[in-house]
């Protein structure tokens, strides 16, 4: 790993971020390359996910049933495009970023941007169908409730690590 410290923050100018590199080995995915800054000054986090080797464009399709789905793995490049059907659709962009985590966590990262979205929103319709996709989304979490998960990216850097994930081309 390499790791650079009191380098500039490209949100605040403060000399307090750390800047980090690794690579490592992703079973049924390859090698990829971490990328992440961290200001101690502005509390600032940005990170992405590279990978190390050219891939297809691909789609992954998940339908999640049940709590154990929770801990399935998931890399997300950050030129990918989630979606989640009825619930959000979050495209790729400049300010896009790629990460590996689970699908328990993804739903937390879904539930802060609805969250902040809602805060604001001026339209009561608005927050009470956010406040209802977050109660959805918890219902999820509790095994509750299923929903399904798509991620399409056209570098192929992205998947969903389980047996019962889709691969398809995109």
């Amino acid at each position: 790993m390499v790791e650079l410290a009191n380098q500039q923050c490209t949100f605040c100018g403060e000399n307090k971020a750390t800047l980090q590199e690794d690579e490592i080995d992703i079973p049924h995915f390859g090698r990829v390359f971490i990328f992440s800054m961290h200001c101690d000054a502005c509390n600032a986090h940005q990170a992405d996910v590279e990978p190390a080797e050219q891939k297809e464009p691909c789609r992954f399709t998940l339908e999640v049933t049940s709590e154990d789905d929770l801990n399935i793995k998931i890399v997300k490049s950050g030129e990918a495009t989630l979606k989640i059907p009825h619930v959000i659709t979050i495209e790729s962009g400049p300010a896009a970023q790629g990460y590996v985590t689970n699908v328990e966590g993804l739903l937390e990262r879904v539930k802060g941007v609805i969250e902040s979205a809602a805060e604001s929103e001026e339209d009561p319709n608005a927050k009470k169908k956010a406040r209802n996709l977050i109660k959805k989304l918890n219902k999820v979490q509790v095994g509750r409730e299923s929903l399904k998960i798509i991620i399409e990216d056209q570098t192929g850097h992205s998947a969903i690590i389980s047996e019962k994930a889709q691969r398809s081309k995109l």
